[in-house]
């Protein structure tokens, strides 16, 4: 980052004849501090300029918006190499990440309901589906049965209201790509028992990564500026959720803990025996924050792990891991668990940190090449790593089955088979699977975008006694086929293999050319 200021600022300093001037009146620490002040200057100019494209309410959103970007580009200006000394980290004291078996052998209270009642489910649904092919918001991607993310979620909390006769809402986390879309399907639910809420995460600018300035020219969202926005990462929750009044709000409803997780995390649904762990903690000992990690997998080995650092729990990512220690970061044995991004937090205590002005969450720089080739930067934060500024906070390990999460159509195979049953919006894993561990499935290309994988599916294959799949090429599956133990389908460059219905293929590998043709 430093290299981009010193540059940068160099030559703007040696255009205004002040270089000599700033170096010989207190050297290069004082001439870089003279560097940020004048970056910060240009930009706060910026931002006034682009609020002036604009007026009445979405001036003052956008107002509070910049409020929050300004910080993020303060700290960012003032960073100076990595944000962990390696030598400083060590491992969580064993009673900070505590087994999910322990948790739950207190078993569970008569009066479940009132902990419930104390419940908001939170989802995080800023992201598109553009990785999966697909436009509009993820949530509303059919992963079962035609049923949607978004309508899984409101099955599963649902179904707990009716079955305690409780009023756990749904707050939904959108951002300026999803908000219009969501709002629109959100009528649907409108029968349902669930009180659904939304709000929407800040709008930061994109930064010129030669410049640092914005290369939105207008606040408005239509033709180049469409790529001049976006969403500053989960991070954002604190402050947008605070922002929009819906924490006051919820509050004053008698509400105590969010339970934030992905939307596209299947597995997260809500734990009744860590609620009530929360929730019947004494007083002066309120867990204000608990982060549900699980064991790491090969699968996992970039995910972000809990750390002891200066007598802190605190999230690691490999984002601010320094270049000799990734493979250390990386291996199983050292750093053996990971964030599934299930959070349960205190609304009290968000609203003390945010009225402080003491979240403090590290900064991801987040590089970028536009459609027009331009190189641009975007700042964000993410939600788990500010569990260093709560209170009493914890870590669970909880079972794999809680992070179930559809990245790729790869996932939503695995999902959309036999290997899961559907109960009331929840997937659990078939008791016909002899083992609990899930397949490990890796789709080709041809298979990226859902319309095009749902094609080659004639139906899905039976996958209870599968391994591992691996299919590569131009590849379909007839109905009814069964796979088991590992098996591998590679269509060659130019040739074509349908799997004829019916097929069952175990520990097989199958090449070249096979070609079922209708007679």
């Amino acid at each position: 980052i430093n290299s981009v200021i010193t540059v940068f600022s160099f030559y703007s300093l040696l255009l205004r004849g002040n270089l000599s001037k700033a170096v010989a009146n207190g050297g290069m620490a004082q001439f870089q501090e003279m560097m940020r002040q004048q970056l910060e200057s240009s930009m706060h100019t910026e931002l006034e300029k682009l609020l002036d494209t604009t007026t009445g309410a979405e001036r003052e959103v956008s107002k509070k918006d910049f409020e929050g970007f300004k910080n993020l580009f303060h700290r960012f200006l003032q960073v100076k190499g990595p944000s962990v000394e390696w030598i400083k980290i060590q491992r969580p004291p064993e009673d900070s990440i505590q087994p999910y078996d322990k948790i739950a052998a207190r078993g569970l209270p008569d009066n479940v309901a009132d902990s419930l009642n104390k419940l908001v489910v939170v989802k995080l649904n800023g992201g598109l589906g553009t990785s999966m092919g697909c436009k509009g918001p993820k949530s509303l991607i059919s992963v079962r049965n035609e049923n949607t993310f978004l309508d899984l979620t409101v099955q599963q909390i649902e179904h707990l209201n009716k079955t305690y006769n409780t009023d756990v809402p749904l707050v939904l986390m959108n951002s300026f790509n999803t908000d219009e879309d969501t709002k629109k399907i959100l009528q649907k639910y409108t029968h349902h028992r669930v009180k659904i809420h939304t709000f929407n995460q800040s709008r930061y600018p994109r930064i010129n990564k030669e410049s640092l300035l914005p290369v939105a020219t207008s606040l408005t969202m239509t033709g180049q500026n469409t790529e001049g926005w976006y969403p500053p990462g989960h991070g954002d929750i604190y402050a947008s959720f605070y922002n929009s009044g819906l924490l006051d709000q919820l509050i004053a409803q008698g509400k105590e803990y969010i339970f934030v997780s992905n939307i596209d995390n299947l597995g997260a649904t809500v734990d009744l025996h860590i609620l009530h762990h929360l929730v019947s903690q004494p007083n002066g000992k309120r867990c204000e924050f608990v982060m549900e990690v699980t064991d790491k997998t090969r699968a996992d080995v970039k995910g972000g792990t809990l750390i002891q650092y200066e007598g802190k729990l605190r999230l690691l990512e490999i984002a601010q891991v320094p270049k000799a220690h990734v493979d250390e970061f990386k291996s199983v044995s050292k750093f053996k668990i990971f964030n599934t991004n299930n959070l349960w937090i205190s609304l009290a205590a968000i609203k003390r940190l945010q009225e402080q002005k003491a979240m403090d969450m590290e900064i991801i720089v987040n590089p970028k090449t536009l459609d027009g080739g331009q190189n641009v930067v975007q700042l964000e934060t993410a939600v788990g790593a500010a569990i260093k500024c709560f209170d009493n906070a914890l870590g669970i390990n909880v079972p794999r089955s809680r992070f179930l999460p559809v990245k790729t159509t790869s996932d939503l195979l695995l999902v959309m088979s036999n290997l899961y049953s559907l109960e009331a919006g929840s997937l659990t894993m078939s008791p016909k699977r002899e083992f609990p561990t899930t397949p490990h499935v890796k789709l080709g290309s041809s298979f990226t975008k859902v319309q095009e994988y749902l094609t080659r599916f004639e139906s899905i294959p039976d996958m209870l006694e599968l391994d591992h799949l691996t299919v590569s090429g131009d590849v379909t599956f007839g109905k009814n086929v069964s796979l088991k133990g590992t098996v591998i389908i590679i269509a060659n460059h130019g040739d074509r293999i349908d799997i004829p219905a019916g097929s069952m293929l175990e520990n097989k590998i199958v090449s070249g050319n096979l070609r079922i043709l209708d007679h």
